[in-house]
């Protein structure tokens, strides 16, 4: 295979909005970066698909906002197993890292008197929400391109990095290897630290909100090299994704939709929220998406298997000016949201689990960091809509002050040679004319996960999952892989389902350990929470050990 080098002080592992600022920090202390994503760079992240808006208190619509206010509405969001001083972090330095994207050239919009305008989201006691209408995660990619672009930031696309790699001693990380996804070569980065900044998992299930590439490959590159990881059980499930046509099943429809007054609507044509929480549509999504469901399986839901959100009681100006995406979006299959409902049912769409990080975004493997939706602890067991673009923000400054800072005083090591021969000849080893498509793997993985592990869960649905899991792991040696180079498709998903099957046990695992339901984690079989014996998160690890952490509003 054709092996190619490149060496940087700091490498970021992901081009979205956590590893586009964590790559703008470590290149404005003077560190060379090299920022590489799975898919095209800048374009391939979540973030360009964040439609809602970024959680910032400046209390310019709600005066009577405050920091204190926002960390107990986040806390109270996530269950009360958040990490309290990643919250706190979170609050504290999302105003700053809002204005310093504005000076990035992303602009938000503004009031009449030219002060930021900001709306309600679904859990938060006053307005916060700052936005470009719904398209917030387009517009601060917007700016975050131009600012990698000015500060001369070399950027890899369609990079796959499929493993971390330690020096000979095993004891810091030296940099990561991958597949190039356009001529199957191979490519080696060598590096002082590393950040991995590569998303979430939504791929895990059949309908999703997710870009394409996010099956997880960030969290478990660093759980193989030892990394803790924590929160596995806690995947959100946002209430509203489109349903149809198939094409566009599970493609987001904003919480902004619900912020600016929309209402959602059974078949018998009754505004349920009412029955299930006393905020109503702006519930948190953990129970908006369990509202759904229970409406779905008692009868009240549509043909397709959904609800009714409607806008049509809104002033059409409102909708064109606030929601001019959704609007678009809908008239593209020939829906006009203005007269008609849009039907919506929960779709996957953020990890709350993945690698345990410190406020310093460090994890437990020295020259490692993480910042974004590859960590966890920020969110607890539900994620606040509006808080993952400050939390791209915050924490990708952090890591990349923090990985600079490091690296400054580090120097390039070799790495292992033996684990890079290893991974290539298992790469390598891939392609063969086997039994199984690699793509058919990946489905039945989905259909597995969506039947057991999604919105609500048993102990005979996670047993049942994991049974199924281990059947298709056999299977994954025995796939059927083509030998060509120049984009092997087929290749690029082989790697992703032995590491997605992975993954989800270790989600399972976690989900059979909280017998309990807390926040986006529902069991039948336990309903209740129970805060005696599981106000606490799990921590798994490579070596089998599985720790917890107490949590409450003093940890």
């Amino acid at each position: 295979m054709k092996i190619k080098d490149y060496a940087c002080d700091v490498l970021v592992i992901g081009s979205g909005g956590a590893g586009c600022k964590c790559g703008i920090e470590a290149s404005k202390l003077d560190q060379k970066v090299i920022i590489v994503s799975k898919g095209l760079t800048f374009k391939s992240g979540c973030t360009p698909l964040a439609e809602g808006g970024y959680n910032a208190v400046f209390g310019y619509v709600d005066e009577e906002d405050s920091l204190q206010l926002h960390i107990q509405d986040t806390l109270k969001g996530g269950s009360f197993i958040n990490d309290l001083h990643l919250v706190h972090t979170l609050v504290t330095q999302s105003p700053q890292r809002l204005i310093e994207l504005e000076r990035y050239g992303s602009l938000f919009d503004r009031q009449e008197d030219g002060r930021l305008n900001q709306r309600a989201f679904g859990g938060q006691s006053y307005r916060r929400t700052c936005f470009k209408g719904d398209e917030t995660g387009h517009e601060m990619m917007v700016g975050l391109k131009e600012e990698v672009m000015r500060e001369c930031i070399e950027t890899h696309g369609e990079v796959m990095i499929t493993k971390l790699l330690y020096d000979d001693s095993h004891t810091k990380i030296v940099g990561a290897m991958g597949l190039n996804l356009q001529d199957s070569s191979i490519i080696i980065y060598h590096s002082k630290t590393t950040v991995i900044a590569a998303g979430g998992c939504g791929w895990l299930y059949p309908v999703t909100s997710n870009a394409s590439q996010k099956t997880g490959d960030g969290i478990m590159i660093a759980y193989d090299v030892g990394a803790d990881v924590m929160d596995m059980e806690m995947v959100q499930f946002h209430p509203t994704g489109m349903l149809s046509p198939k094409s566009r099943r599970g493609v987001l429809i904003t919480e902004a939709v619900r912020g600016e007054g929309g209402y959602l609507i059974n078949t018998d044509g009754d505004r349920f929220m009412i029955n299930y929480d006393p905020r109503q549509e702006l519930a948190t999504r953990d129970v908006v998406a369990r509202a759904i469901y229970t409406e779905i399986q008692e009868g009240r839901g549509t043909e397709d298997g959904g609800v009714y959100l409607s806008v049509e009681h809104l002033p059409d100006e409102q909708v064109e000016n606030k929601l001019h995406t959704m609007v678009q979006q809908f008239k593209d299959v020939g829906i006009d949201i203005l007269n008609e409902p849009m039907e919506v049912a929960p779709t996957a769409h953020h990890f709350m689990g993945g690698i345990r990080i410190n406020t310093k975004c460090e994890s437990n493997i020295e020259n490692l960091y993480a910042a974004g939706e590859s960590t966890s602890g920020v969110h607890g067991a539900n994620r606040l809509g509006g808080n993952a673009l400050a939390d791209t923000q915050v924490f990708g400054n952090i890591a990349g002050i923090e990985a600079a800072t490091n690296a400054k005083s580090s120097e390039l090591l070799d790495a292992d040679e033996n684990e890079v021969n290893a991974e290539i000849e298992r790469i390598e080893n891939l392609k063969t004319s086997g039994t199984y498509r690699p793509r058919d793997i990946k489905k039945e993985i989905q259909n597995i996960m969506w039947d057991n592990v999604s919105i609500v869960r048993s102990q005979e649905s996670l047993l049942r999952a994991q049974d199924l899991l281990d059947e298709l792991e056999l299977k994954t040696e025995d796939l059927d892989v083509p030998s060509f180079d120049e984009y092997n498709e087929e290749l690029e998903i082989a790697i992703e389902v032995k590491s997605m099957i992975r993954l989800a046990k270790l989600i399972i695992q976690s989900a059979l350990l909280r017998k309990e339901s807390r926040g986006a984690h529902y069991r039948s079989d336990y309903p209740e929470t129970n805060d005696d014996e599981y106000l606490k998160s799990f921590i798994l690890n490579k070596s089998g050990e599985v720790k917890t952490v107490k949590r409450g509003l003093f940890d």
